[in-house]
C-alpha cells in the first residue's frame, strides 16, 4: 500500500474535487478559462521544455517559500 502526499492544504478531497471541475467543463468553458488566465495582470504563461519542469518547479517553491 501506498501512502498519497499532497501539498499544504490540500488533501484527496480537495483534489477530487478539482478534477472533477475540469472533467465536467465543456469545451467553451475550457476556452474561457484559458482566455481569463492569458489577460490575467501579474501572470505569465510560457512553454517550458519538459526536462527543465523539475527544475522551474523547484525555483518557484524556493520563491513562494521566501
Amino acid at each position: 500500500m501506498s501512502t498519497s502526499n499532497f501539498p499544504p492544504g490540500w488533501d484527496e478531497a480537495r483534489v477530487r474535487e478539482v478534477l472533477a471541475h475540469y472533467e465536467s467543463q465543456n469545451e467553451d468553458e475550457q476556452f474561457a478559462e484559458i482566455e481569463a488566465a492569458l489577460e490575467t495582470e501579474g501572470v505569465t504563461l510560457m512553454a517550458v521544455p519538459t526536462d527543465l519542469v523539475p527544475e522551474v518547479q523547484a525555483i518557484l517553491a524556493r520563491a513562494q517559500g521566501s
